[in-house]
């Protein structure tokens, strides 16, 4: 199949084998691959209430028909299970050459099913899945584990689990470190918990089988037509990578502080990605066929961690582990990011867990004898200690692994009023207060807490109004099924809303076309991206979720920024219900926000209607 290698390999890790399970052009077609294969897989997969720390649990890396071909920035691929820090379906993304290299293996896709009897490494390859002893590794930090697997394994592509993730942190996260570059990682919702829970700690992917495309030479000249817009609209990101917008989101007074206690940080300069542009830089890196390479690696000279030598701090690991704790020091920011992607920590989950920590010892709601040492604001030695601790749960380090939402329960009082997480996962640095696209996209999206759902991206520009509701649902709806699709796809957003312009679904699809010989049009893509939104809230919602579920941190509902140029804006309970009753208007969901039998047949997910309609899809 064109742009496809048709297989799904699926792995059974108690038994020891593999069976690979073909696919046709139908199923292509309505998930396109990543995510959308992921979401299906899961579906289709685990019945309602499975524990994601236990054996029914699966989890499934997937790629798509853009991956391995002409197209740049598409050497991506997504990770899905249940989450172990939300309960609920998970997808998480990652780059750098590993996705590529699962593609040339012969398969779309690779799903684990059960756990291991002891510790293992997996090589996949065109002949299957091989399973090697990984005892050795327990406990190794996360490059030397790449590094150790793929000179085992002829230089193979390797993803791997820190200590973070074998020992079962909420919210641990896997890293694949490619030799020649950029490092690709999966971050969010504790993916690396779950493979940590099947006695996995790598998987290592070699082979050579190639993606046919309908017409490669219309593939290179459009891709070589497009690429002057591309170089334009991502010349910031090339420049200086995401720290450019600490900065820019600071000045506008949406940059989360102390917990969200003011969004106004008065010590951004030194950890603004001007700054460090200009003391740190020492090379730009990129993920495999990327043009962009908003990738940095950072020098630090002088001070306490003069020589540390990593890649930079991204913007929300600056937002997590830096203005939310109070923390200035841009050395200390590198050695915490390199601390987390070492051991396997989420930067956004573990800085704003720490800041809520950190708040309720302010408070005097934890004491010195609860956590081990004082948390101050600005402790930059106190957060590197914590995040070690977390990784290995040791002291106060296990409670904070649990995740905010959990902390929050069990410190109890007024300690869930401080709690920044959507669904039970911590926000990250675009704003619920000061951007009303991000409010009700962060309570209906699919994962709750992130915006890879809804995209602050055109929240941003200068004609953009964020202090009114008004269109917001329709602004939230149109981008999370861009989302959906975009990583079903899999290319890099940075690419395609930076470079592609207004017209970037027409771009996908012609670029799809070319691929696979369909004749797919931008409408059918986008009807896709909403077929997938919808069948993870029917996952969702047989998990239990409904409208009382789609809600915003009670700051967000109920403390206004205190300072700052958007000084006042919040979103209040009654504003926020408005927006959901709009929201689950347009999706053609019930008011309880359940995607009704109607809607899901219109998308021809008529069997998930059937699936669903125990727990209310009607």
């Amino acid at each position: 199949m064109l742009g496809y290698q048709g297989k799904i390999l699926h792995i059974d890790l108690a038994a020891r084998t593999a069976r690979a399970e073909e696919f046709g052009e139908a199923f292509a077609r309505n998930y396109l691959g990543g995510n959308g294969f992921g979401a299906r897989l899961l579906f289709d997969l685990l019945r309602p209430g499975v524990d994601p720390l236990s054996s029914e649990n699966v989890i499934a890396f997937a790629v798509g028909p853009y991956t391995d071909t002409a197209v740049p920035s598409a050497s991506r691929a997504c990770i899905a299970a249940k989450s172990p820090l939300t309960g609920l379906f998970f997808d998480s993304t990652f780059g750098g050459a590993w996705p590529t290299t699962l593609k040339r293996t012969g398969h779309d896709a690779i799903v684990l099913h059960g756990t291991a009897s002891g510790p293992v490494y997996l090589v996949i390859s065109e002949e299957g899945a091989v399973f090697r002893d990984a005892s050795g590794l327990k406990g190794k930090w996360i490059r030397e584990t790449c590094e150790t697997v793929s000179s085992r394994e002829g230089g193979a592509d390797v993803i791997a689990i820190g200590p973070a993730g074998e020992n079962r942190v909420r919210f641990a996260a896997m890293t694949h470190t490619w030799r020649k570059s950029r490092d690709g990682i999966s971050g969010r919702g504790g993916m690396a918990a779950v493979l940590g829970s099947k006695n996995v700690k790598a998987i290592a992917v070699k082979g050579k089988a190639k993606t046919e495309v309908a017409d490669a030479k219309a593939l290179r000249d459009y891709v070589n037509a497009t690429a002057e817009g591309v170089r334009k609209g991502t010349a910031a990101l090339n420049k200086y990578g995401t720290p450019i917008l600490v900065n820019m989101i600071n000045k506008m007074g949406a940059l989360g502080t102390r917990n969200l206690m003011t969004e106004v940080f008065e010590s951004c300069e030194p950890i603004s990605g001007e700054y460090m542009l200009e003391h740190y830089l020492d090379k730009d890196t990129t993920c495999l066929k990327c043009p962009v390479a908003c990738g940095k690696d950072y020098l630090m000279k002088g001070g306490e961690f003069d020589g540390l030598k990593w890649k930079m701090p991204e913007y929300e690991s600056i937002f997590a582990l830096g203005t939310m704790l109070g923390v200035g020091d841009a050395g200390a920011l590198m050695r915490g990011n390199m601390l987390c992607d070492e051991l396997g920590l989420d930067t956004v989950s573990a800085g704003v867990t720490l800041s809520l920590a950190f708040e309720c010892y302010e408070r005097g709601l934890l004491k010195k004898s609860d956590t081990g040492v004082e948390l101050r604001w600005g402790d930059a030695k106190t957060m590197l200690q914590l995040l070690e601790d977390m990784a290995h749960r040791r002291g106060f380090g296990a409670r904070l692994a649990e995740g905010g939402q959990r902390l929050a329960e069990e410190i109890g009082g007024d300690a869930p009023k401080f709690l920044y997480a959507a669904r039970g996962l911590e926000l990250p640095a675009h704003s619920a207060r000061a951007l009303k696209g991000m409010s009700i996209g962060y309570a209906t999206g699919t994962r709750g807490g992130s915006h890879h759902d809804t995209r602050p991206t055109l929240q941003y520009a200068a004609d953009h109004d964020n202090t009114s509701p008004e269109g917001k649902p329709l602004f939230a709806i149109k981008t999370q099924n861009f989302t959906a699709m975009g990583d079903s796809i899999t290319q890099c957003r940075f690419t395609a809303e930076r470079g592609y312009g207004a017209m970037i679904n027409e771009k996908y699809a012609e670029m799809l076309n070319m691929i696979t010989g369909w004749d797919t049009t931008a409408e059918e893509l986008e009807r896709t991206g909403e077929r997938i939104v919808n069948l993870e809230r029917a996952f969702q919602v047989r998990e239990g979720v409904d409208r009382s579920r789609d809600m915003l941190p009670h700051r967000v509902m109920h403390e206004p920024i205190p300072e700052g140029p958007h000084k006042g804006m919040h979103c209040p309970p009654a504003e926020l219900e408005a927006m959901k009753d709009e929201y689950y208007r347009l999706r053609g969901w019930s008011p309880e926000g359940v995607p009704t039998a109607a809607a899901l047949k219109r998308l021809g997910l008529e069997d998930v209607a059937a699936k669903a309609g125990a727990n209310g899809a009607r």
